[in-house]
């Protein structure tokens, strides 16, 4: 079967692609290797789909090429797709720093894609495997139900985070195929572990925090889990960390501590009670327990305050690693965008081959970025496939 353009992978960029194709009166078949379409929008935002962020901006995206992104990025912006949720009376809200969830599921969005494809005559194959590729004057798909053949082929099958979803590095064997270059690929948004770590009894525990590491910092909470930290923060700062650095914590963004505790030299409470009035209780007492004497606060000689403070306000740590690609909510890296069209997202190299979404080297920040990249990626490639 012969077809205008086929889009390898049934997620947000592929299928956006796919409908804007459709628009343009394309015959278009779309190949997931999955049972259903759209696996990873469906449990994104905890089940309500962040669909995207109002305050995207280029400068909230990580790339070899910062300015790859920027040309997609204006042509579809969060106010296009919150139209196209409004037009589907998909009810949202922002949750926080300009994060729109749906009030009800994720399903919504999938059901709204699902129909735009139908109305626009696009052909969706689930269960359906790609075991080559190849190239003449058009390329040649051959899966388990059979061959197909198109003049534009489309590459959006993702990056290789979150394997038990499906996740492969199909994307990365195709670009290689074809002769195209890949930059360094590693789990972003991940959380990190610790060789020796003895905060493991604080597993719950979460905390209002500034993270810091490479000039970057980031508000929001940590997470002790029992191999290490995660939460907000600590997804958002691992995208700018490498293996052997440190990153810095303020557990106390608006204090200054040393002045709180100047004010209060004379009190008789213990110091863990103490720092328990301004951190959760047992993230209090396990610092104290490992950093400071627990004593009186009358008892303490006014020259540690600031040694104290210190360390609440700078608590310096190094990761040993991260929990990888099994627990990454995208991958950093992918396909160089020197390789590609930033207006049309085609290879530079191989006509009518195209690379949209998370296979290429473009990360978003947590907070709906990632999904704004696919929505504006996917609609970039459609307006030329």
């Amino acid at each position: 079967m012969t077809f205008n353009v086929i889009i390898i992978g049934a997620g947000a960029a592929g299928l956006m692609c796919a409908i804007e194709a459709g628009k343009r009166g394309k015959k278009v078949l779309v190949i997931e290797h999955a049972e259903k379409i759209g696996k990873k929008i469906l449990i994104s935002g905890g089940g309500r789909c962040n669909f995207t962020n109002l305050y995207t901006k280029p400068e909230n995206f990580i790339s070899e090429n910062p300015h790859f992104c920027k040309s997609a990025l204006a042509r579809y912006t969060p106010h296009d797709f919150i139209l196209f949720v409004e037009k589907y009376n998909i009810k949202y809200h922002e949750k926080k720093l300009g994060q729109l969830f749906c009030d009800g599921s994720a399903k919504e969005i999938i059901n709204m894609l699902q129909y735009e494809c139908d109305n626009y005559g696009v052909e969706i194959k689930v269960n359906c495997s790609v075991s080559k590729i190849s190239k003449d004057e058009i390329f040649h798909v051959i899966t388990n139900l059979g061959e197909f053949s198109c003049d534009s082929l489309v590459i959006a099958a993702g990056g290789i985070s979150i394997p038990k979803m499906g996740a492969t590095d199909f994307g990365y064997k195709i670009a290689k195929q074809f002769g195209l270059k890949l930059t360094e690929i590693k789990p972003g948004l991940v959380p990190y572990t610790f060789k020796t770590w003895k905060f493991s009894v604080l597993s719950g525990v979460s905390v209002d925090s500034v993270v810091s590491c490479n000039n970057i910092s980031f508000r929001e909470n940590i997470l002790f889990t029992h191999k290490g930290l995660s939460g907000p923060a600590i997804l958002q700062i691992s995208n700018y960390w490498k293996p052997g650095e440190s990153i810095t914590i303020n557990l106390l963004p608006d204090r200054n501590f040393a002045e709180i505790l100047l004010k209060n030299k004379s009190s008789r409470i213990m110091l863990d009670n103490f720092l328990s009035q301004h951190l959760p209780k047992r993230l209090a007492e396990k610092f104290c327990e490992m950093y400071f004497p627990t004593k009186q606060l009358y008892k303490l000689n006014e020259t540690i305050f600031p040694e104290i403070a210190e360390k609440i306000h700078n608590w310096k740590l190094k990761p040993s690693g991260t929990e990888g690609f099994e627990k990454a909510e995208v991958t950093c890296g992918g396909v160089d965008t020197g390789e590609l069209s930033s207006k049309t997202m085609e290879s530079i190299k191989v006509k009518g081959l195209y690379f949209i979404g998370e296979c290429v080297d473009v990360t978003g920040w947590l907070g709906g970025y990632n999904f704004q990249w696919a929505w504006a990626s996917g609609f970039a490639a459609g307006q030329y496939v």
